[in-house]
């Protein structure tokens, strides 16, 4: 999820004005759909400037990690600032405007030559067709590749298709996870049960249940305000799982070893 505080100014690049969705305000999400741990993840909204994510996580506490974004000149030292607040991984996203302009594969390279040392992981949001490009280059990582958002695999092409067939060897490679998020994002069929979404993720959560996550992507900001019950997408989580020890693993024991809760 993401934590956008009015606090914070957005980046000069971003061209929208940012939703208020502070801590507080997840907090009384948390209360309604029971989850208790939080991954907070910098949006592309605040450029390289993880300020508002390092204050949620303060606020959010031990239950909390952070996914940060980065330019590929990073220095240590701010790594290692970014470790002592909980940050175990970095954003590398190539569908979305940054602050340094395109992104490119040497960067997703180089950034993940910066974090191995620290043990973190690179979670990547590209469009399919990047993701078979890069298919190479991302079983080759040095570090825990994570794949956002299902990997943007169009539902009419279901678990048929090629770039499905690419998720599939890269979890094969056994260093991939892929998150079970933003159904809405593609799906035709739309709320409150995105139907055409169950091939793939099912698909997936046959082949390679042990590296599978969930996440929310809360406050939905690829979509029109409102349009999104985060009910729904528990509810549809509910129905991808189809036993309560899948649903446990893809909720609890796997985010446990991604992100190093205790």
């Amino acid at each position: 999820m993401h934590i956008f505080d009015p606090r914070f100014a957005p980046s000069p690049h971003w061209p929208r004005t940012p939703p208020v969705a502070p801590v507080a305000a997840y907090r009384r999400l948390q209360q309604r759909i029971g989850t208790q741990r939080t991954v907070v993840v910098t949006p592309s909204t605040y450029g390289v400037d993880n300020t508002c994510t390092l204050d949620a996580l303060d606020e959010l506490g031990p239950t909390a990690r952070g996914v940060a974004v980065v330019d590929a000149d990073v220095p240590r030292a701010e790594l290692d600032r970014l470790a002592s607040h909980r940050v175990c991984g970095l954003r590398v996203n190539f569908v979305s405007p940054q602050s340094w302009g395109e992104t490119t594969p040497q960067m997703l390279q180089t950034l993940a030559d910066r974090v191995a040392p620290l043990g973190w992981h690179v979670q990547v949001f590209a469009h399919p067709e990047q993701l078979m490009a890069m298919e190479a280059l991302l079983g080759s990582l040095p570090v825990p590749l994570v794949i956002d958002h299902l990997g943007r695999i169009d539902p009419a092409e279901g678990a048929q298709g090629p770039a499905y067939d690419a998720l599939r060897r890269l979890l094969d490679r056994g260093n991939t996870w892929i998150k079970l998020s933003g159904a809405y994002m593609r799906s035709r069929e739309r709320a409150p049960g995105y139907g055409d979404t169950f091939a793939v993720a099912q698909g997936l959560l046959r082949h390679a249940p042990e590296r599978l996550v969930w996440g929310s992507d809360w406050p939905h900001t690829t979509e029109k305000p409102g349009s999104v019950d985060d009910a729904d997408l528990v509810d549809v989580l509910l129905a991808w799982c189809w036993t309560q020890d899948l649903l446990e693993q893809v909720l609890v024991r796997n985010p446990r070893r991604l992100y190093g809760f205790d």
